[in-house]
């Protein structure tokens, strides 16, 4: 597991106290001034893992993620340490651990890794994700029937909109396809792009990014209904004043001048659309995960 960070020394709690005497008081401050007291008794008291869903390479992820969590590091004193795996695969086995104090992911949704015990805490402002399944403008396949037989990109086999939702779709019209596994969502979307598979599975929103940033075509045979974007959640071990330390400062960034800044300038690294940023939620705001997970037909996912 790699951890990708700008180089920057944790802060001392005398230094979060003199950021915090620069603020004005309230509900916030307060709560900072207890997460500060929290990380008295100990230098690695207020560090906590931030683990993120391998979709893109971990340099597009970094370039992202360092800033925000860098702001959070400003506002609060909590410094919060990137942690990427591998792969998909790997980075959801450390979820399924609770191995991370928060996770930008939605695959603890899934009821074998729900024992961890991963809580929502916000969501994104950004359009909710769909699954597709995708091919190449010139590609003889025209719906999900012409891929009975073929191999088909898949970006790991506990994906949600890269497989879960697209391998469900396929099982229920009897189309029986061959995975290749790519690793994260531009590995699969790469496969595609070099013609390795017929068709590839994708989170549509990330696949429209891609296209953009790569200049590459591509045509959508079938589309899912509309989910909820991945949501940052919290390991129940954290405790109540940093993880709403850490909300706050996050859902507060779209109304800072400085956090809208660092919001617009990580969206160009990933050709991500406005809205920016992410707001206070909670596991109500993802029920159709839940229900998705109760109905499927993919026998691996039961």
């Amino acid at each position: 597991m790699n951890t990708l960070r700008s180089k920057m020394s944790s802060p001392s709690t005398a230094r979060s106290l003199t950021l915090l005497s620069h603020r004005t008081w309230g509900i916030s401050g307060l709560l900072a001034l207890g997460v500060a007291l929290l990380g008295s008794g100990s230098a690695h008291a207020q560090t906590y893992s931030f683990g993120v869903l391998s979709q893109r390479s971990a340099v597009l992820t970094a370039n992202y993620w360092n800033p925000i969590l860098d702001y959070v590091k400003r506002k609060t004193g909590i410094d919060l340490q990137l942690k990427l795996a591998r792969s998909a695969s790997e980075s959801i086995e450390s979820i399924s651990r609770g191995e991370y104090d928060f996770v930008y992911s939605n695959n603890f949704f899934l009821p074998r890794y729900a024992s961890a015990g991963y809580q929502v805490i916000l969501k994104p402002r950004e359009e909710a994700i769909k699954g597709q399944i995708v091919t190449l403008p010139n590609s003889p396949i025209k719906s999900l029937k012409d891929l009975d037989g073929r191999d088909v990109g898949f970006p790991s086999p506990v994906a949600f909109v890269g497989y879960a939702v697209p391998m469900d779709a396929l099982l229920r019209q009897g189309v029986k396809v061959t995975p290749d596994f790519g690793g994260n969502q531009e590995g699969t979307m790469a496969q595609l792009k070099t013609g390795r598979v017929a068709a590839a599975a994708v989170n549509g929103s990330l696949m429209k990014a891609f296209a953009a940033r790569e200049g590459f075509q591509y045509r959508v045979i079938w589309e899912s209904v509309a989910y909820n974007n991945l949501p940052i959640a919290v390991h129940p071990r954290v405790p109540k004043p940093v993880l709403t330390a850490v909300k706050n400062a996050i859902d507060g960034m779209e109304g800072d001048a400085e956090g809208r800044t660092i919001l617009e300038e990580t969206a160009k690294t990933i050709g991500q659309a406005p809205p920016y940023g992410f707001n206070a939620s909670s596991q109500s705001d993802y029920r159709n995960y839940i229900e998705f997970y109760k109905n499927t037909v993919v026998p691996e996912l039961k």
